[in-house]
């Protein structure tokens, strides 16, 4: 844990001079994410969000894609080949040059371990001049979003062995690694050569604490200066501490019932919209998650762009439509409000896990807002594989579950995971189950090749409406991340897509 942060306490036990002043002060981020090793396939969240290393790809305020050490990107007639083209006077860590050899290697790198771009058709990538160029065997749109990824941090030649393990986390962010303890701690210091704008904070440290508590108990003691991932209870007390602000930003990732369509109960999509319909949301939001915005009537937040419709959660729940749905399709309920057909009773077993502690709370709220529609739920909780293992041997009714839409800026890559291109049984381990549309299937195969913004954009209002439709997979609420932050910095905001905790931006209050 840091040392103590009360100015007289560290003055006391000689932990700072009497001179000390704001510019000789470090800034502590703690939040429960382990640092694993050097390697961006596996650490490079933390690298990418600390502000050491930096993509070819960024984003925007807008959670658009925008230029990173890449100005500018385009695609060959053929649509084959992409050609991102580097900034100039780019400086690494170890004051060599960023060069097009150089990020072409580093991302070969990247290509040959598990991570993003081992899902694009990428057959080759090379430099040419000032261009980092990628060959691929299709068409492949999503790709400049792939390279908006943590596994696709660029470090220069001397940061790799000979056998192309990373041995020195050398990089061109604002902030260069000072030092490195996983898998729990980093420090960093400002780059004074930085190609962008300097920081105003010269110091920054890491600390990974995997306990909530403990981290709400940094942030009051003042023992951190940003705090990520608050639970409810801790957040509901850090809002009354007038030294600290709260900060909370819907993320895409949701949660969701992935049901089985090709269940007897659920094959009509009226049943589907049914359940959906008997969700109270805004509650489930307020009372459990402790966010009353995190609702969601529809799979994607607004940080994602033409995939959001921008439903409203409060309108989402109507009891009396749900019923209508089912008696629609011959549903009657017994003396006990059970609903029966044919001499069956509508039970369904719903599969969620604890590995996040708030799946099991809402699985038992679901439990009982089912029972008011007649619906027989019994709730399951075991291990996060047995909903993948479900689909795949066909148990699998219901499973409540997070997914995460996020990964790059483009939802694309899980879409196709989740909703794919078999017309026969669409859909992945995390995705649609017993579910088939041939236009969202076409659409997506579309979205994979055509690069037209206007196409792209068209294309996901159609596919998210369509799967609003025909709920494959219900939403319930989005994930909020939530910090506690000092009322000694200005400056902060959280980046919706969590590439970036933006602290070259912060500066400490006068």
């Amino acid at each position: 844990m840091f040392a103590p942060r009360s100015l007289g306490l560290a003055l006391l036990l000689g932990l700072l001079p009497l001179t000390a002043s704001a510019d000789d002060r470090t800034l502590d981020v703690v939040a429960p994410w382990e640092i694993t090793g050097l390697d961006p396939s596996t650490s490079g969240y933390v690298f990418g969000r600390m502000g050491i290393a930096e993509t070819l790809v960024d984003t925007d305020d807008d959670d658009q894609l925008s230029p990173g050490l890449a100005t500018d990107w385009q695609v060959d007639d053929d649509d084959l080949t992409w050609r991102f083209r580097l900034r100039d006077d780019v400086t690494f860590h170890d004051g060599s040059p960023l060069t097009a050899e150089a990020a072409a290697k580093s991302l070969e790198h990247a290509w040959r371990k598990p991570g993003m771009l081992d899902s694009a058709p990428i057959t080759a990538i090379e430099a040419d001049a000032d261009e980092v160029v990628f060959h691929l065997n299709e068409a492949f749109a999503p790709l400049p979003a792939l390279l908006a990824h943590s596994t696709t941090l660029i470090l220069a030649p001397d940061a790799y062995g000979e056998n192309g393990d990373v041995r020195e986390l050398i990089a061109t962010g604002p902030y260069r690694l000072a030092s490195l303890a996983p898998p729990q701690r980093l420090t960093a210091e400002r780059f004074d050569e930085y190609w962008g704008d300097a920081p105003a904070i010269e110091q920054t440290s890491y600390l990974a604490v995997g306990r909530g508590e403990t981290r709400a108990l940094m942030a009051e003691s003042r023992d951190a200066d940003i705090v990520f991932t608050l639970d409810p209870a801790s957040r509901a007390r850090l809002t009354r501490n007038d030294r600290l602000s709260i900060h909370a930003e819907p993320l895409p990732r949701t949660i969701v019932l992935k049901v089985n369509a090709g269940h007897r109960f659920l094959d009509d999509q009226r049943a589907r919209q049914a359940l959906s319909l008997a969700i109270d949301r805004s509650g489930i939001a307020a009372g459990l998650l402790r966010h009353p915005e995190a609702a969601a009537a529809e799979l994607f937040p607004e940080a994602l762009g033409a995939w959001h419709l921008g439903l409203d959660a409060s309108e989402a729940q109507d009891l009396e439509r749900a019923r209508e749905l089912l008696a629609e399709l011959g549903w009657e309920a017994n003396g006990d409000g059970i609903l029966e057909r044919d001499g069956e009773s509508f039970r369904l077993t719903l599969r969620t896990f604890s590995d996040r502690p708030e799946l099991p709370l809402v699985a038992t709220a679901l439990q009982d807002q089912w029972r008011d529609l007649g619906v027989d739920l019994e709730v399951a909780v075991g291990n996060a594989s047995e909903i993948p293992s479900g689909h795949q041997d066909g148990s699998l009714e219901v499973g409540l579950m997070a997914r995460n839409y996020g990964l790059v800026p483009d939802p694309l890559g899980t879409l196709l995971d989740d909703f794919g291109s078999d017309p026969d049984n669409m859909g992945g381990d995390w995705g649609a189950m017993g579910w088939s549309d041939a236009d969202v299937a076409s659409w997506l195969a579309t979205l994979r090749h055509d690069t037209d913004p206007e196409v792209r954009s068209e294309l996901a209002g159609r596919i998210a409406t369509r799967l609003n439709e025909a709920m494959p997979v219900i939403p319930v609420a989005w994930y909020q991340q939530t910090a506690a932050v000092g009322t000694h910095l200005e400056g902060f905001s959280i980046d919706p897509l969590e590439r970036s905790y933006r602290i070259e931006a912060l500066r400490w209050a006068e």
